[in-house]
């Protein structure tokens, strides 16, 4: 028997009343809140609006478990159809007893981010490679559910890290597995950190970085795969296609494609669409400021207003005029020699007016403001 071993959770659903609790939904659950989070920072730190992220996961997270479920009863349909089968066909639908397909997740997953950018006006290659650490950081979580559900283990071993599977699951009294779950959730780990570190030095831009994923992902997968046993959903055999699992085969051809997307687009250069143009404002023309904006009234300040018939806006009066009319006002000598009568109304009504660029006399007094001099005569 062996020193050391990773025992299995006895259970993986708990109730709270008569609500179900499955530890496999929590820490899927758990992996988007992570990718959404880490999402999110990468894309603003990179220039996009706020919120953008969030918005595109609604319906990746809809989609990709759609396409998730589609992938396993594809690939396991032993499972659920045919005279071998252990499950109704109905069970099929029963996405919270385990069996997502990442394939399938991604595949579909995408597709629905590709609708959400269509309609936001930005670029799909910049969300891909944005999300791609954070989708590694994800599945690295989402595999302690498989822990939960002892299931994706691989072949008997002696290492202290073997773990125990219950005869239920598959396994033997006694003998210990590989943790392939394991495995698979430290490379992907391991992953994330690459991805994030190559994002900043090289500036992988156009999906670059999300097929350094693919390709990163799908080599850790093949070998990862190669040293499963575990029987899928209780059959005793996968499918398998020349000696190899399909999850294999799909590795392979995903790993291919990933290296020729990387090495063929290393020279794409055209600028990617983070944050969609303001839409124009229809209520002026695109080169006519806002009537409150800061240039108008920069301008409304230095300019003087002009009045409502159109026509210039008066000339101020000299600075002698003005003091001539406040002192009149304020009952200036012009207005007590009025008063005592040294000024008749035939002086003032038969008198020439003056010039308006008249010179002021040398003692500084001008002529008598008419306004005022009729002020004075109708006082009288």
């Amino acid at each position: 028997m062996p020193l050391a071993s990773i025992p299995s959770p006895s259970q993986g659903v708990w109730y709270l009343g008569i609500i179900p609790i499955r530890a496999y939904a929590l820490c899927i659950v758990l992996g988007v809140i992570v990718a959404v989070w880490l999402s999110e920072r990468r894309w603003q730190a990179r220039g996009g609006q706020k919120g953008t992220i969030v918005d595109i996961a609604v319906p990746a997270v809809i989609f990709g478990l759609i396409g998730g479920r589609l992938y396993h009863v594809i690939t396991d349909w032993q499972t659920y159809f045919g005279s071998r089968a252990i499950k109704e066909p109905i069970q099929a639908l029963f996405i919270w007893e385990g069996g997502l397909g990442i394939w399938g997740a991604i595949s579909l997953g995408a597709l629905g981010v590709w609708f959400a950018v269509r309609k936001r006006g930005i670029s799909m290659s910049a969300v891909a490679d944005t999300v791609a650490p954070g989708i590694a950081f994800a599945q690295a979580i989402g595999r302690w559910g498989n822990w939960f559900n002892q299931e994706l283990y691989g072949s008997p071993t002696t290492l202290p890290w073997g773990l125990e599977i219950d005869v239920d699951h598959g396994g033997e009294p006694g003998v210990l597995y590989h943790p392939t779950f394991l495995y698979e959730s430290l490379w992907d780990v391991a992953l994330g950190f690459v991805l994030t570190f190559a994002g900043r030095r090289f500036a992988l831009h156009h999906g670059r970085l999300f097929a350094l994923y693919v390709a990163g992902y799908t080599a850790g997968r093949f070998w990862i795969e190669g040293l499963r046993i575990d029987p899928v959903g209780g059959v005793d055999h996968a499918v398998t296609f020349l000696g190899l699992r399909i999850n294999q085969w799909t590795s392979i051809v995903l790993f291919v494609a990933a290296l020729a997307y990387f090495w063929l687009s290393r020279k794409r250069d055209s600028v990617e669409i983070v944050a969609p143009a303001e839409p124009a404002d229809p209520a002026h023309p695109a080169d006519q400021a806002d009537a409150d904006s800061e240039d108008t009234r920069d301008r409304a300040a230095e300019e003087p207003a002009s009045t409502d018939d159109g026509e210039d806006p008066p000339t101020p009066r000299p600075a002698a005029e003005t003091s001539k009319d406040e002192a009149a006002d304020d009952g200036s000598p012009a207005d007590e020699k009025a008063a005592d009568g040294k000024a008749t109304d035939a002086e003032v009504t038969d008198a020439p007016a003056p010039a308006a660029d008249d010179a002021t006399p040398a003692d500084g007094v001008g002529a008598a403001d008419p306004e005022v001099v009729t002020k004075e005569k109708n006082s009288r």
